[in-house]
């Protein structure tokens, strides 16, 4: 059992490198690791439509179903490959807009807590610019967001690794 957790934990150990070069590569590279998955996608999904189309095909047209998913996933894909800049700055801006509206919300709760006299307030009204400001960082800047989430993904690589040597560590105090 010790053997089998032990090849486990250092199993976890490279697929959390690989997060944590994912993260770092997206950071570095935000556009072109997003282009990257984009054509990947698109791709796969063009190649689900094709097969669709295929086997819709050689049933003999009778399963209309199997026609209809063939040309959405092939719609589907071209769009991913080719439109993914537009995708992302969209929902970037959606983002980004959400981000602002929650930071103007927080600036709202801050009045009410400085007329309470709380001593929340300060606190409340520094995460609410902050929270602005991040909005409209995301906002200006194409990459931040992918930056950002990359800045996650390696962030958990690194958690990840460490637990799991942690964890080989002790495990055979775990099993006593």
């Amino acid at each position: 059992m010790e053997k089998f957790l032990k090849k486990s934990s250092w199993t976890d150990i490279i697929v959390s490198l690989l997060f944590v070069l994912f993260g770092i590569m997206l950071m570095a590279r935000p556009e072109t690791i997003m282009s990257m998955i984009s054509i990947l996608l698109g791709a796969i999904c063009v190649v689900i439509g094709v097969l669709k189309g295929i086997d819709y095909f050689a049933s003999g047209k009778s399963d209309n179903y199997s026609l209809a998913i063939a040309i959405v996933a092939i719609i589907t894909g071209i769009i991913i490959m080719f439109c993914a800049d537009i995708i992302l700055s969209v929902f970037r801006i959606i983002i980004a807009i959400w981000i602002i509206y929650s930071g103007i919300m927080n600036l709202q709760t801050t009045i009410v807590w400085k007329d309470y006299q709380s001593r929340l307030w300060l606190l409340t009204l520094l995460l609410a610019i902050a929270m602005i400001i991040a909005g409209v960082y995301i906002l200006a800047n194409n990459g931040a967001m992918l930056q950002i989430v990359g800045g996650i993904v390696a962030t958990y690589g690194i958690l990840d690794i460490l637990e799991s040597f942690i964890f080989i560590k002790k495990i055979d105090h775990y099993l006593d």
